[in-house]
């Protein structure tokens, strides 16, 4: 599946990525905002998640932002993924690339492919010392359930966190900047968070 917005292409991740996902995952202060990414990341951990299997209803991409004749820029990955019985949002954005809004973009796309694949509810969750993602989740119409621990592989320890739901059979503010249809810009990671 390959997903268009205003200005992100998302795409699988394929085995030839490794490179671009150890890049952007070689900063610590990226990986120690996810749950399930550890520090140091390797090139072997980088490969490995490249060459893994994609699942049709759990899907995850590479936000990738194009440049013309110059090619695209990698700038993180995003999806969906299975714990504990539920789906779960989770993204990364390289830090070069933090405060532009592609977080958000790409979440409305994911979030449209995620109803079109017929999922009822989404949940998601932040550290609390990453209030960024926090306002990420809240404009995509993500709602807070409570406040517990998490642990990170990143850090080596639990931190706080914060859990959040998305009902998918209810409009949220985001489908009102995408034409009040729930859609996004077109067909839609593999979650790395």
């Amino acid at each position: 599946m390959f997903i268009r917005s205003e200005r992100l292409f998302l795409r699988p991740i394929w085995p030839e990525d490794w490179a671009d996902l150890h890049s952007g995952l070689s900063d610590g202060e990226v990986v120690k905002n996810l749950a399930r990414v550890p520090w140091p990341y390797t090139p072997e951990a980088a490969r490995g998640f490249a060459a893994a299997p994609h699942h049709p209803r759990l899907p995850h991409f590479l936000i990738t932002r194009p440049r013309g004749a110059h090619g695209v820029d990698a700038l993180g990955v995003i999806g969906l993924a299975e714990s504990e019985g539920q789906t779960n949002l989770g993204y990364w954005i390289g830090r070069a690339h933090w405060g532009q809004g592609y977080a958000t973009e790409a979440g409305r796309a994911v979030l449209s492919l995620a109803r079109t694949l017929g999922h009822k509810v989404l949940m998601a969750r932040h550290f609390l010392d990453n209030p960024a993602s926090g306002r990420v989740l809240r404009k995509l119409g993500f709602a807070p359930t409570g406040s517990s621990e998490q642990f990170s592989l990143g850090r080596g320890v639990a931190a706080p966190s914060l859990a959040y739901a998305l009902d998918l059979g209810t409009p949220s503010d985001c489908d009102d900047d995408l034409g009040g249809d729930g859609q996004g810009g077109g067909f839609p990671s593999r979650r790395a968070a």
